[in-house]
């Protein structure tokens, strides 16, 4: 019976990355990876002296957890030959390359036998045959497209054996994330995965054996916490083939004649985010304002000085042009802007970002947004007009409430303070970026050009909430370093690049 929750490979490499971001190496948990099997090995026997063990590594971090699990086999006495399918020159990270060099200094104890290609399977075979133990540390999670040689004869080399079969985290052959076999795939008596069930283990289940689910020693903090894995797992990056709009077509609705900063600084920052196009719909009050700021803005006129029901039909036409709809920034709340507002959430059949003045329009009935595919993002004071909720200071006081509404809603909830709350209703995350320094007007004008832009490249709204956050935070941090605790929301804005480098090249 498992106690975990499944996973997907790519959250466990957010994860695994996150850790990093929190002090925790990669080496330790490759250590403790491989001292799991070990553990594993130990509770199937009695004693280990003597006990022959063959040690199947690819040349990726699964290799790298069976080099750990030779280490500590040998030195229990174990008769332990590692057979590498690949050459060792190939070993592909840094922590698999430190453990593989550790056992080449163990010569005396630890036999290393590298197959290379095909042919060089025959001069091991004896080694299948022989051993009592098999831990299979090819793949695990690492799998891409069809096993090729030689690694689909080590795996029937493997599956041929009467030894005790042991997986480290999933079965070299079994996709992790479907649990389908791609060709061949090695038929384990156990598998020991790592921190939780992969999800591929629980749509098949006849390769997997026993599952046995092993602490590596990796804390709540590193799911809890946005950290460089989450955007890792969403980012992609520029097809070189790609066109003017693949990357994303914003449209801002906002402004009005006692507002036009606001809207602006959304489509700035989706723009610095790495947006194709941003497109402004504005009143033709302040339409000339908001050109004004910069000519990268396209800003489309609406007809009066304020948003109001004769624009509902030009605003969802522009909406079915552009990817995602950041509505709220400036609007103001005249009654013939709630009005249309009201109209425009209703209808939109596209992604949205609700922000701002078009939250108090959506606190009048919620309803409206039901089901959509929206992000909220209120700070605590708009949370409080929407749920009747008032908020603690702290954030684990935060995170029930958040939680709540998005499962009412059945949208993301993107909760704005000193630490970000953001939750699907049933994923929680909580975001420590930023600073004090961000409190000038317009920061969160930022926040929803971010997010719009993230969702515009990955359909995913609710890593894209988390990972806006994230950047928006970074970039606040890395405008403050530059000009102290006097900065604006444009600076914020110009430090997004240089925060997405800093995460994804640092």
């Amino acid at each position: 019976m498992f106690t975990y929750d499944s996973i997907l490979s790519s959250h466990m490499r957010a994860i695994e990355d996150n850790c990093e971001w929190l002090g925790i190496s990669k080496l330790i948990l490759m250590e403790n990876a491989g001292k799991s099997i070990f553990n594993e090995v130990s509770r199937r026997f009695k004693s280990l002296k003597g006990l022959g063990v063959l040690i199947v590594c690819g040349t990726g971090n699964n290799g790298g957890d069976g080099f750990v699990a030779a280490r500590h086999l040998s030195a229990s006495g174990a008769s332990v030959t590692v057979v590498l399918v690949g050459s060792g020159k190939d070993i592909r990270t840094h922590e698999a390359r430190t453990n593989f060099n550790i056992l080449r200094n163990m010569e005396h104890t630890v036999r290393i036998l590298e197959v290379k290609s095909i042919n060089d399977l025959s001069k091991v075979e004896e080694f299948f045959a022989g051993a009592q133990v098999i831990i299979d540390a090819i793949f695990g999670t690492g799998l891409k497209g069809e096993v090729r040689e030689p690694y689909r004869s080590a795996i029937n080399l493997i599956n041929s054996s009467k030894a005790v079969k042991i997986a480290v985290d999933v079965p070299s052959g079994l996709n992790p994330d479907t649990g389908e076999v791609h060709g061949v795939c090695v038929k384990a008596d156990v598998t020991v995965t790592f921190h939780r069930v992969k999800r591929g283990l629980t749509l098949n289940r006849e390769y997997a054996g026993e599952i046995v689910v092993a602490n590596i020693g990796i804390p709540l903090e590193a799911e809890l916490f946005v950290g460089p894995g989450d955007l890792k797992s969403i980012y992609r990056p520029r097809s070189p083939y790609s066109k003017k709009g693949d990357n994303g077509r914003i449209l801002v609705v906002g402004g009005s004649e006692d507002y036009a900063g606001a809207p602006a600084l959304v489509a700035l920052a989706s723009l610095r985010a790495g947006a194709d196009l941003a497109i402004v719909a504005a009143p033709v009050s302040v339409a000339n304002v908001i050109r004004s700021y910069s000519p990268n803005l396209i800003v489309r006129e609406l007809c009066d000085k304020n948003l109001c029901p004769a624009d509902i039909s030009y605003v969802l036409n522009l909406a079915e042009k552009c990817d995602v709809m950041v509505i709220g920034p400036g609007l103001g709340l005249r009654e013939e802007t709630v009005v249309a507002v009201s109209e425009i959430i209703k209808r939109s059949r596209k992604p949205m970002v609700i922000d701002a003045d078009a939250l108090k329009v959506l606190s009048q009935d919620l309803n409206m947004v039901k089901g959509k595919s929206a992000v909220l993002t209120p700070h605590a004071g708009e949370f409080a007009k929407l749920t009747g909720v008032t908020l603690g200071p702290e954030y684990r006081e935060r995170m029930e409430p958040v939680r709540s509404l998005a499962q009412e809603l059945n949208v993301v909830v993107l909760l704005k303070g000193h630490y970000d709350v953001i939750s699907d209703g049933r994923r929680i995350k909580v975001n420590r970026t930023g600073t004090s320094a961000m409190t000038v007007g317009g920061t969160g004008d930022v926040l929803s050009g971010l997010t719009a832009t993230l969702i515009a490249q990955t359909g995913d709204l609710f890593g894209s909430a988390c990972v806006a956050a994230f950047i928006n935070g970074i970039a606040g941090e890395l405008a403050e370093e530059r000009y102290g605790a006097r900065i604006l929301a444009t600076d914020v804005i110009d430090m997004i690049p240089y925060a997405f480098k800093k995460i994804l090249e640092g």
